[in-house]
Order: C-alpha cells, then structure tokens, then sequence
C-alpha cells in the first residue's frame, strides 16, 4: 500500500484515540444513569494541566495521573450535585464544562505555545512488521495502544462480568437493582468517577501525544464530539469506538483534502469544521424519519437487525435521580 496513505490511516489512530477515551468514559458513566456534560470543559483543562505538570516536571506519566485525578474529581461534583443534590444533571455539566474551560485559560496562560516533553513513538516489536496494519495500529505509543485495550475491556467488564451488569441494572432499572441488594449510588459514583478518569486521560493524549503543548481552546469542541458519539455508537463500546475512528477519518480526510492543490483556494477553516458538521448530519439523519421510511423497505425481522445496528437505546433511568424507599 501506498506510504502515504499508510501515514494517513496512522494518524487517523492517533487522531481517533483522545475521543475514543472521552467516549468510552461517557459510556460507562451513562450506563450507570448519569449525564456528565462538563466533557469538553474537562478535556481543556486535563490537556492544560498534563502538559504544564510534564512541563514543570519533566515526566509524563505524571502528566497523565493528574489529568486523570482532576477528571475523576471534576465527575465527582457532577455525581455529587446529581446524586445527593437532586439538581438538574444537565444545567450541573453546562456550568462545570464552562467553568473547567475558562480555568484552563486562566492557568494554562503561562503555558502557551511553550515548548514541552511529548509521548514518541514506541513500535512493537514484531507487530511492527506486519504488512500494512503494522505501521497503522503498532508503531505508535503507550497512549495509543491502551486506547484499544479500553474499548475490549469497556465491552467485556459491562458484558462479562457481574458488576458491569449491576453496573446496566442500575442504568435501567435502579430501583429493582436496589430491591436486590445493589448499592445503587455507590455505584454511579463509582462509574461516573471512572468514566471522568477516562476524560480526564482523552485531555492529557491531546496535549502530549496528539496536539502537542498547549494553547487557549486547545481542543474545544471535541468534548461535545464524544458525547454525541456516544448517542451515535448507541451506548455500545464496538459501535462508540467505530464512531470516534470514523471522526478521526473525517479529521484525517480534511487535512489531505487541505493539501492538495485542487482545494487551494477553500478557506482553511472548512476543512478544520466539516469533521464537526457531518457528525451532527450523520446524527440527524439516523434520527429522522429517512431513516424510518429506509428500514421499513425490508423484513421485519431484517428492519429489527439495522436499528440495534443505527440506533442504540439510551439506558432507561438515564438522568433521572433514584429515591431510596
């Protein structure tokens, strides 16, 4: 194949991986039944502060543990207002993504465009060197290559094993769950944590694996991208995957389109949003009657088999506060 469409398809993976991070945590977090808006917000200010703790510090795993811990802790108020507040989940993440963003401005501005360590390239060894999907998948870095192992481990804890289970009870129906025995808030603390852990993590890939350094707006918008994958991928960590892949191919496809002469004159700023706005048509589409009328051409039994694979359902209690009797 081809070397630079080889080149292409690497950096699609590397492009893809901060949002397969951020949509995977926001699965979990919404299987249990809570909202975190305040992603986007998260992502500026865990990208700022992984990339001024490995600036001041020098190390990166460093970097990569506080993003993480003030992903957990900016999820945590989302929790807290939600669970033991009782406040509207949706007004708490719009605040909180609003608030995490002006405070990266704030104390990342020492920080901008400041040269700083960045994760490099860490080839596996004899992957490698598999024709075509060795350069795509297994010459990239530590960072990268856990993002695969998240979404296999995302699917099988929640389709595998007995708390991901108690994890979907609690997303579907938290009072039955409760009825058993099943700490229902302990759990979407716990899950609403992890998920804003793995928000947290999606920030620091930006600013030192994938964005390198920082700058004011870093990677505004790509928060609200992963929460509408999640919808997209309907609440399923393959499908959620595939969609943050797609976002990066459309990422990808927008800067070779930018490159080549017979687009010269098209405003840099086209190729930099369509990735944004066929996301949303896509999204619009497959919620709109177009789609109703496409799969009532075929079987029921067919039309059943398309919408699990177009559509996913939201968990039944997402969002909605559970009352101890």
């Amino acid at each position: 194949m081809d070397g630079f469409i080889i080149s292409t398809l690497a950096s699609l993976v590397a492009n893809a991986a901060p949002i397969v991070y951020a949509a995977i945590g926001e699965t979990m977090t919404e299987k249990s039944g809570v909202t975190n808006l305040s992603l986007d917000g998260t992502i500026l200010l865990t990208a700022m502060t992984a990339f001024a703790i490995a600036h001041n510090t020098g190390s990166l795993a460093l970097g990569f543990l506080c993003a993480a811990l003030i992903g957990a802790a900016v999820a945590f108020i989302v929790a807290f207002a939600s669970i033991d507040l009782e406040q509207e989940q949706v007004a708490v993440g719009f605040v909180l993504t609003i608030l995490a963003a002006d405070l990266s401005s704030f104390l990342g501005n020492p920080y901008v465009n400041q040269p700083g360590p960045y994760l490099g390239q860490q080839p596996i060894p004899l992957l490698e060197d598999i024709p075509v999907l060795g350069p795509i998948f297994f010459q990239q870095n530590a960072a990268i290559y856990a993002s695969y192992a998240v979404v296999f481990l995302a699917w099988w804890w929640m389709s595998k094993t007995q708390p991901g289970l108690k994890m979907r009870g609690v997303g579907e129906r938290p009072a039955s769950a409760f009825a058993r025995g099943v700490n229902v808030h302990a759990i979407r603390y716990a899950y609403t944590m992890v998920g804003g852990a793995l928000v947290g993590i999606a920030g620091a890939t930006y600013s030192l694996v994938v964005k390198l350094g920082w700058s004011h707006n870093h990677t505004a918008g790509n928060g609200w991208i992963a929460l509408a994958i999640v919808i997209f991928g309907g609440w399923d960590p393959w499908k959620v995957a595939g969609g943050a892949y797609l976002f990066g191919m459309l990422k990808a496809l927008g800067s070779v389109l930018q490159r080549n002469p017979a687009f010269v004159n098209v405003p840099t700023q086209i190729f930099s949003t369509a990735p944004f706005a066929l996301m949303i048509l896509f999204l619009a589409l497959t919620s709109s009657g177009l789609t109703d009328r496409f799969l009532n051409l075929f079987s029921p039994t067919t039309r059943r088999r398309l919408e699990r694979l177009i559509r996913g359902r939201a968990p039944a209690a997402l969002g909605q506060p559970f009352h101890r009797e």
